[in-house]
Protein backbone atom coordinates (compact mmCIF):
# COMPACT_ATOMS: atom_id res chain seq x y z
CA UNK A 1 0.00 0.00 0.00
CA UNK A 2 3.03 2.55 -0.86
CA UNK A 3 1.39 4.02 -4.35
CA UNK A 4 -0.37 6.99 -4.09
CA UNK A 5 -2.65 5.92 -6.95
CA UNK A 6 -3.66 2.43 -5.58
CA UNK A 7 -5.19 3.91 -2.16
CA UNK A 8 -8.74 4.59 -2.12
CA UNK A 9 -10.62 5.60 0.45
CA UNK A 10 -12.63 2.75 0.44
CA UNK A 11 -9.30 0.25 1.22
CA UNK A 12 -8.58 3.44 4.42
CA UNK A 13 -12.17 2.70 5.34
CA UNK A 14 -11.99 -1.00 5.15
CA UNK A 15 -8.59 -1.09 7.29
CA UNK A 16 -9.32 1.22 9.51
CA UNK A 17 -12.79 -0.98 10.35
CA UNK A 18 -10.79 -4.27 10.33
CA UNK A 19 -8.66 -2.65 13.45
CA UNK A 20 -11.62 -1.68 15.25
CA UNK A 21 -13.17 -5.23 15.04
CA UNK A 22 -10.01 -6.45 16.31
CA UNK A 23 -9.47 -4.05 19.06
CA UNK A 24 -6.44 -3.08 17.68
CA UNK A 25 -8.24 0.15 18.34
CA UNK A 26 -10.89 -0.48 21.06
CA UNK A 27 -13.96 2.04 22.01
CA UNK A 28 -13.18 5.30 23.37
CA UNK A 29 -9.68 5.07 21.49
CA UNK A 30 -8.09 8.57 19.36
CA UNK A 31 -7.29 7.58 16.18
CA UNK A 32 -4.08 9.04 14.58
CA UNK A 33 -4.70 11.80 13.01
CA UNK A 34 -5.46 12.23 9.25
CA UNK A 35 -1.97 13.38 8.20
CA UNK A 36 -0.50 10.27 10.08
CA UNK A 37 -2.98 8.02 7.96
CA UNK A 38 -2.29 9.64 5.18
CA UNK A 39 1.44 8.95 5.49
CA UNK A 40 0.64 5.56 6.77
CA UNK A 41 -1.56 4.48 3.69
CA UNK A 42 0.98 7.10 1.07
CA UNK A 43 -2.32 8.69 -0.14
CA UNK A 44 -3.49 12.43 0.04
CA UNK A 45 -5.12 13.26 3.19
CA UNK A 46 -8.32 13.95 1.31
CA UNK A 47 -8.43 10.37 0.95
CA UNK A 48 -8.49 10.00 4.74
CA UNK A 49 -10.75 12.60 5.42
CA UNK A 50 -13.09 10.74 3.16
CA UNK A 51 -12.64 7.60 4.60
CA UNK A 52 -13.20 8.93 8.13
CA UNK A 53 -16.27 10.33 7.26
CA UNK A 54 -18.09 7.75 5.82
CA UNK A 55 -17.36 5.98 9.23
CA UNK A 56 -18.80 9.18 11.04
CA UNK A 57 -21.63 9.57 8.89
CA UNK A 58 -22.47 5.18 9.72
CA UNK A 59 -21.82 5.40 13.52
CA UNK A 60 -18.39 4.04 14.03
CA UNK A 61 -16.16 7.16 14.94
CA UNK A 62 -16.96 10.45 16.59
CA UNK A 63 -15.24 13.08 15.20
CA UNK A 64 -14.50 16.53 16.99
CA UNK A 65 -12.74 19.41 16.31
CA UNK A 66 -9.61 19.85 18.62
CA UNK A 67 -10.27 16.91 20.02
CA UNK A 68 -9.46 14.53 17.52
CA UNK A 69 -11.21 11.15 16.48
CA UNK A 70 -12.67 8.56 18.46
CA UNK A 71 -13.49 5.10 18.21
CA UNK A 72 -17.43 5.81 19.23
CA UNK A 73 -18.10 4.28 22.69
CA UNK A 74 -22.39 3.16 22.16
CA UNK A 75 -22.03 3.56 18.04
CA UNK A 76 -25.31 4.64 16.49
CA UNK A 77 -26.80 5.31 13.53
CA UNK A 78 -27.22 8.51 11.95
CA UNK A 79 -30.97 7.81 12.83
CA UNK A 80 -29.88 8.03 16.59
CA UNK A 81 -31.11 4.63 17.77
CA UNK A 82 -28.79 4.18 20.71
CA UNK A 83 -28.98 0.26 22.24
CA UNK A 84 -29.80 1.60 25.74
CA UNK A 85 -28.94 -0.78 28.54
CA UNK A 86 -31.19 -2.18 31.03
CA UNK A 87 -29.47 -1.23 34.43
CA UNK A 88 -29.89 2.23 32.82
CA UNK A 89 -34.40 2.04 32.13
CA UNK A 90 -34.16 1.01 35.85
CA UNK A 91 -31.97 3.35 37.50
CA UNK A 92 -33.02 6.27 35.15
CA UNK A 93 -37.06 5.06 37.47
CA UNK A 94 -35.08 5.50 40.81
CA UNK A 95 -35.26 1.60 40.75
CA UNK A 96 -32.36 -0.56 42.34
CA UNK A 97 -31.35 -2.88 39.21
CA UNK A 98 -30.25 -6.54 39.64
CA UNK A 99 -29.68 -9.31 36.92
CA UNK A 100 -29.45 -12.64 37.00
CA UNK A 101 -28.80 -15.52 34.51
CA UNK A 102 -30.94 -17.74 33.63
CA UNK A 103 -29.25 -20.63 31.20
CA UNK A 104 -26.33 -20.33 29.11
CA UNK A 105 -25.25 -22.97 26.25
CA UNK A 106 -23.78 -23.04 23.51
CA UNK A 107 -25.74 -24.54 20.47
CA UNK A 108 -26.21 -25.09 16.72
CA UNK A 109 -28.06 -21.99 15.38
CA UNK A 110 -31.68 -23.57 15.13
CA UNK A 111 -32.94 -23.10 11.60
CA UNK A 112 -35.19 -20.34 12.10
CA UNK A 113 -32.43 -18.33 13.76
CA UNK A 114 -29.87 -19.21 11.14
CA UNK A 115 -32.49 -18.45 8.34
CA UNK A 116 -33.25 -14.67 9.74
CA UNK A 117 -29.39 -13.97 10.27
CA UNK A 118 -28.13 -15.74 7.15
CA UNK A 119 -26.06 -17.94 9.02
CA UNK A 120 -23.82 -21.09 7.09
CA UNK A 121 -25.32 -24.17 8.25
CA UNK A 122 -24.54 -25.39 11.75
CA UNK A 123 -22.96 -21.78 12.88
CA UNK A 124 -22.55 -21.92 16.70
CA UNK A 125 -24.17 -19.80 18.60
CA UNK A 126 -23.92 -19.13 22.40
CA UNK A 127 -27.73 -18.91 23.83
CA UNK A 128 -28.27 -16.76 26.99
CA UNK A 129 -31.65 -16.35 29.17
CA UNK A 130 -31.25 -13.80 31.41
CA UNK A 131 -34.20 -11.81 34.06
CA UNK A 132 -33.18 -8.03 35.17
CA UNK A 133 -35.06 -6.68 38.12
CA UNK A 134 -36.35 -3.63 39.31
CA UNK A 135 -36.60 -3.53 43.23
CA UNK A 136 -36.66 -7.10 42.87
CA UNK A 137 -39.84 -7.11 40.98
CA UNK A 138 -39.43 -8.44 37.10
CA UNK A 139 -38.86 -5.86 34.78
CA UNK A 140 -37.16 -7.29 31.76
CA UNK A 141 -36.93 -11.23 30.26
CA UNK A 142 -34.17 -11.45 27.74
CA UNK A 143 -33.55 -14.31 25.40
CA UNK A 144 -30.34 -13.47 23.63
CA UNK A 145 -28.11 -15.60 20.66
CA UNK A 146 -24.60 -14.44 20.05
CA UNK A 147 -23.07 -15.16 16.41
CA UNK A 148 -19.94 -17.16 18.34
CA UNK A 149 -17.89 -16.85 14.70
CA UNK A 150 -18.28 -12.97 15.04
CA UNK A 151 -17.27 -12.34 18.94
CA UNK A 152 -15.08 -15.64 19.12
CA UNK A 153 -13.98 -14.69 22.92
CA UNK A 154 -17.39 -14.72 23.78
CA UNK A 155 -17.27 -18.32 24.87
CA UNK A 156 -15.03 -17.26 27.68
CA UNK A 157 -17.12 -14.50 29.00
CA UNK A 158 -18.52 -14.41 32.54
CA UNK A 159 -22.50 -13.66 31.92
CA UNK A 160 -22.78 -14.82 35.86
CA UNK A 161 -22.26 -11.11 37.23
CA UNK A 162 -22.53 -8.79 34.01
CA UNK A 163 -25.49 -8.98 31.45
CA UNK A 164 -24.73 -9.98 27.89
CA UNK A 165 -25.95 -6.16 26.50
CA UNK A 166 -23.47 -5.10 28.75
CA UNK A 167 -20.84 -6.88 28.14
CA UNK A 168 -21.58 -7.05 23.79
CA UNK A 169 -21.34 -3.11 24.09
CA UNK A 170 -18.07 -3.02 26.13
CA UNK A 171 -16.56 -5.61 23.31
CA UNK A 172 -18.08 -5.25 19.87
CA UNK A 173 -19.39 -1.85 17.69
CA UNK A 174 -21.91 -2.25 15.67
CA UNK A 175 -22.59 -0.64 12.62
CA UNK A 176 -26.53 -1.39 11.59
CA UNK A 177 -29.34 -2.70 13.52
CA UNK A 178 -32.93 -3.70 12.93
CA UNK A 179 -35.89 -3.83 15.31
CA UNK A 180 -39.52 -5.38 15.82
CA UNK A 181 -41.48 -4.18 18.37
CA UNK A 182 -44.96 -6.13 19.52
CA UNK A 183 -47.55 -7.10 22.05
CA UNK A 184 -47.70 -10.42 22.89
CA UNK A 185 -49.66 -12.46 25.19
CA UNK A 186 -47.43 -13.86 27.39
CA UNK A 187 -46.79 -17.86 27.39
CA UNK A 188 -46.25 -20.38 30.01
CA UNK A 189 -42.79 -19.20 30.54
CA UNK A 190 -42.69 -15.50 30.16
CA UNK A 191 -46.03 -15.77 32.90
CA UNK A 192 -44.00 -17.57 35.46
CA UNK A 193 -40.74 -14.79 34.74
CA UNK A 194 -42.64 -11.97 34.74
CA UNK A 195 -44.73 -13.14 37.30
CA UNK A 196 -47.98 -12.34 35.92
CA UNK A 197 -51.28 -14.14 34.23
CA UNK A 198 -50.74 -16.20 31.13
CA UNK A 199 -52.10 -14.18 28.40
CA UNK A 200 -51.35 -11.14 30.25
CA UNK A 201 -50.31 -8.37 27.09
CA UNK A 202 -46.75 -7.95 26.51
CA UNK A 203 -44.49 -5.61 24.98
CA UNK A 204 -42.01 -7.29 23.14
CA UNK A 205 -38.90 -5.87 21.29
CA UNK A 206 -36.49 -8.17 19.12
CA UNK A 207 -33.41 -6.18 17.83
CA UNK A 208 -30.64 -7.38 15.46
CA UNK A 209 -27.48 -6.03 15.10
CA UNK A 210 -24.63 -6.19 12.73
CA UNK A 211 -20.68 -4.95 12.65
CA UNK A 212 -20.23 -4.66 8.90
CA UNK A 213 -22.19 -7.37 7.07
CA UNK A 214 -21.33 -9.54 9.75
CA UNK A 215 -24.62 -10.55 12.31
CA UNK A 216 -23.44 -10.48 15.89
CA UNK A 217 -26.52 -11.09 17.80
CA UNK A 218 -29.98 -11.51 17.91
CA UNK A 219 -32.39 -10.34 21.39
CA UNK A 220 -35.77 -10.83 22.12
CA UNK A 221 -36.53 -8.42 24.96
CA UNK A 222 -39.62 -9.21 27.02
CA UNK A 223 -41.14 -6.54 29.65
CA UNK A 224 -42.94 -6.54 32.60
CA UNK A 225 -47.11 -5.98 32.16
CA UNK A 226 -47.73 -1.94 31.63
CA UNK A 227 -44.41 -0.88 30.45
CA UNK A 228 -43.96 2.14 27.93
CA UNK A 229 -41.24 2.79 26.09
CA UNK A 230 -40.88 6.23 25.46
CA UNK A 231 -38.51 7.98 22.45
CA UNK A 232 -37.58 11.63 21.62
CA UNK A 233 -36.13 13.05 18.47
Amino acid sequence: MTERAKIGFQDVRDVVLERIQNRVWSQGDLLPTEQELAEEFGCARATVNRALRELADRGIIDRKRKSGTRVAVSPVKQAKLEIVLTRQLVEDRNANYRYALVERKEETAPGWLASQLDLPMGAKVLHLRAMHYADNQPFQYEDRWINIAAVPKVVDADFTTVGPNEWLLGEVPFSNAELTFAAVPADDELSDYLACAKATPLFQMERTTWFRSQPVTFVRMSFHPGYQMRSQY
